[in-house]
């Protein structure tokens, strides 16, 4: 309630086609992941809670691990299968709620474009009957300057094996990346 004002006053993000985010039921959003504070542009957005899987670290003290969990943040211990962080995320969207991930799993600080996805969201998908909302930010987080932009696909329910479905929505992501990047070339 608080940190979402001042974000959205000193970064002034742009939010293109958030209407494509279902208004009710089981929604996993997933894209690329370009800075630590992707995931407050991602809270900011929606008009849902969206419950983001974030790396444990983040959890360390018992004052941030209060803090990240009030926002609804999921803590992945990445060096393991964490099963508690998956069935969390399953529960989330068992109860019909928008579960946010970063299929990379960590920040691309690469000159690739995407790093290889991981294959939570499609799993999670194919388990719950979610449907994915494919997304990809764009531009630099800059102090007042209107450059920083999340664009969201249009969303869809995967019906394939889990390295085709996950192919496809690296793809997807692709596709909104480079299309944004255009736009803001012109």
């Amino acid at each position: 309630v608080v940190l979402k004002p001042i974000f959205l006053l000193i970064y002034k993000p742009s939010y293109v086609n958030v209407d494509n985010i279902p208004k009710e039921g089981a929604v996993i959003l997933a894209g690329n992941h370009t800075n630590l504070i992707d995931a407050a542009l991602m809270l900011g957005g929606p008009k849902r809670v969206v419950h983001m899987m974030a790396k444990k670290e983040l959890f360390n003290t018992k004052l941030k691990s209060k803090f990240f969990r009030s926002m609804g943040c999921i803590s992945v211990d990445r060096s393991i299968h964490d099963e508690n962080a998956k069935s969390e995320a399953i529960s989330v969207l068992e109860n019909e709620e928008v579960l946010g991930i970063f299929p990379e799993g960590t920040i691309n600080k690469t000159n690739e474009l995407l790093l290889p996805f991981k294959y939570g969201a499609v799993s999670f998908a194919k388990k719950t009957n979610a449907y994915i909302v494919p997304f990809a930010i764009t531009g630099k987080y800059k102090l007042f300057k209107k450059i920083i932009k999340i664009i969201y696909g249009k969303p869809y329910k995967v019906n394939n094996e889990l390295d085709i479905e996950n192919n496809k929505l690296m793809e997807k992501v692709k596709k909104l990346m480079i299309e944004g990047d255009n736009n803001e070339k012109k």
